[in-house]
């Protein structure tokens, strides 16, 4: 039995880790996401690590770069290249032979773009508290892709669902504020079916879903971080952004932790249960 709880208004796609994406009307979803997202890295030749914008003070830069694949990326079939737009409008494929030495040069360290690596995936992340005097005091090395495939540069999940309602409300408590979806980064962006729940997303976790011919399972909130704050494309930087999810928005784990509190939520991770194909329009669904 389902109950139809929203439809698909948008679906995005993000080649490379941490640098802005594309929107696309329809996606092949696997246990990895969407086919082809996040499926591209930058790694940092020196430390090893995986590039983050959750460590801004490295890597910032990335958020000015825009990367869409030259050709659509197939289930099963090698990653096609990209092309990427560098924040000064030039644009660099994957396929160039000084590929790895521009970004070096654009990030100001020796970096490889790369779709594997050996060993475990780590990234650098600025968790330092919001009233904190010092912004970049407290950068942790965390693993990559808890709740998703093993070698994959996820940060936690591989799903990420975010409604416009939440947007909404954001937007209500804070109208000063560019609630943009360059800033929250989700896959899919859901026209729930009821405007009467603020975060209507914490309602769906621990439930199994559908949409198109994939089933989903809502995994657990999604926290927000200080990529949310920063300024990117015409977006000011903005701290009070993360203030005012963290001051309204909290949820409580079904999967990572659960019933530990997750505070500073917007959207929800979901972790794909069956394959399949979704588009933009496409009703969500709840299984009962």
């Amino acid at each position: 039995m389902y109950e139809s709880i929203g439809r698909i208004d948008a679906l995005w796609r993000y080649p490379v880790k941490s640098m802005q994406g594309e929107a696309i009307s329809e996606a092949a979803l696997t246990e990895r996401g969407i086919c082809g997202d996040r499926a591209y890295a930058l790694l940092d030749c020196t430390t090893g690590l995986i590039a983050s914008a959750k460590h801004p003070r490295k890597w910032r830069i990335l958020l000015e770069c825009q990367a869409q694949y030259l050709a659509e990326p197939m289930v099963g079939q090698p990653l096609p290249p990209i092309a990427i737009r560098l924040p000064d409008g030039a644009q660099i494929k994957s396929s160039d032979a000084q590929i790895d030495q521009i970004l070096s040069d654009l990030c100001g360290r020796a970096v490889r773009l790369v779709t594997e690596i050996d060993g475990e995936r780590l990234r650098e992340a600025n968790r330092t508290p919001l009233d904190a005097l010092d912004p970049e005091q407290l950068i942790r090395q965390e693993p990559l892709a808890l709740g998703a495939p093993a070698g994959t540069f996820f940060d936690y999940a591989a799903l990420h669902i975010l409604t416009t309602t939440t947007i909404s409300q954001l937007e209500q408590y804070y109208p000063a504020g560019q609630f943009a979806i360059q800033r929250l980064r989700p896959n899919m962006l859901v026209e729930p079916a009821t405007r009467a729940v603020d975060f209507v997303e914490h309602t769906w976790l621990g439930q199994h879903l559908m949409s198109g011919s994939a089933k989903l399972y809502a995994l657990d909130p999604c926290p927000r971080c200080v990529i949310t704050t920063l300024a990117q494309g015409t977006l000011p930087h903005d701290p009070q952004i993360l203030r005012t999810i963290s001051q309204h928005s909290a949820a409580t784990s079904v999967s990572l932790a659960p019933g530990v509190v997750f505070a500073a939520v917007a959207g929800m991770y979901a972790r794909v249960q069956q394959a399949g194909h979704v588009r933009c329009g496409d009703a969500l669904l709840r299984v009962a």
